[in-house]
């Protein structure tokens, strides 16, 4: 191959990449609690954990790696029984932070999905979660974008009312 073909080549690669970007959905939502922020961030910190306060898993199990560490891979398993993986990325204690990607492929209509989740005080003697992340329409999902954002919008939605609701009446 000669170099200009190559050059043309990595540059229409590089845009290619740099276009998919600009056009990644996002989805986001957040939720005050009253509690103190070590309280919400040790329930929600353990990457094996999140079914023990969002409704719509019914597991998650440790596949590969270490508890809160980075590259550790998780299985979820939602309560209709489908499955898939996770990835943590990066796992920020002293922050209160952590993101992780999905492996592979999903049941849910989107690929590319990277996720962030955050515990920060808020007002008065609250903490704000925030819970957001980025993703692809699946190509063939048959869904509109804003049909996407709206499914994932309302899968943080629902984990994060559960959270506030079971932090707030000390069943946790």
């Amino acid at each position: 191959m000669n170099k200009a073909l190559a050059m043309g080549l990595a540059i229409a690669l590089t845009l290619a990449v740099a276009a998919r970007a600009d056009k990644q959905l996002i989805a986001q939502q957040s939720i005050e609690i009253k509690a103190s922020p070590q309280a919400v961030w040790d329930l929600v910190k353990n990457f094996d954990a999140l079914a023990k306060w969002h409704p719509s898993f019914q597991s998650d199990t440790i596949k590969s790696g270490r508890n809160n560490t980075k590259g550790e891979v998780r299985t979820l398993s939602l309560t209709s029984g489908e499955s898939f993986d996770e990835q943590l990325l990066k796992f920020d204690d002293s922050k209160m932070f952590f993101r992780y990607r999905i492996v592979g492929d999903s049941p849910l209509p989107i690929t590319h999905y990277v996720s962030t989740l955050g515990v920060k005080k808020g007002k008065g003697a609250t903490t704000k979660v925030i819970w957001q992340g980025k993703f692809d329409n699946k190509p063939d999902s048959g869904k509109s974008d804003d049909e996407v954002v709206e499914m994932i919008n309302q899968v943080y939605k629902t984990g994060l009312e559960n959270l506030k609701q079971l932090i707030e009446s000390g069943r946790t």
